[in-house]
């Protein structure tokens, strides 16, 4: 027997601490699908619940909704992912998860001292950073960002 789809967007917006425009926008992305009633109002399969709980906890890690949306559509029919595909999906994200902690972690480490931005406005940027020689390198904070490649 197929599942109904029976669940209002006010219930899932309740039930997964989402607004119903939120509900509406993952939509529009293809993240979610709803269908019609005979009144014409969005009715949800509660299996939406565990697409939108895997959404949000992709989020949470700083995973794009382009990425999740690629995620699931490399699922089976665009099914809601079971647990082993979590454990998949949380696999394929983890090296992404790693890369921006590893980020994160230098330009915590780096945020007292010459970014290598070409400002010049800190009493140590010239030691670092003569006649902004750094611009030869790229736009932005060079040092910040050679340093975090570097690290990896």
């Amino acid at each position: 027997m197929l599942e109904e789809a029976n669940w209002t967007v006010g219930r899932v917006a309740k039930r997964c601490g989402v607004k119903v425009s939120t509900l509406h926008y993952y939509e529009r992305q293809g993240l979610i699908r709803s269908w019609r009633n005979d009144g014409n109002q969005r009715r949800y399969k509660a299996d939406v619940l565990r697409r939108i709980s895997v959404i949000k906890a992709a989020q949470k890690m700083g995973i794009s909704l382009a990425d999740i949306k690629a995620a699931f559509a490399s699922l089976p029919n665009n099914r809601t992912p079971t647990k082993e595909d979590w454990n998949e999906l949380a696999a394929s994200w983890q090296a992404q998860l790693n890369a921006r902690i590893h980020y994160l972690e230098t330009l915590r480490d780096s945020l007292s001292g010459c970014i290598g931005c070409g400002c010049l406005s800190l009493n140590s940027c010239p030691i670092y950073n003569p006649e902004d020689a750094l611009a030869s390198e790229g736009e932005g904070a060079v040092i910040l960002e050679r340093d975090a490649v570097q690290k990896k």
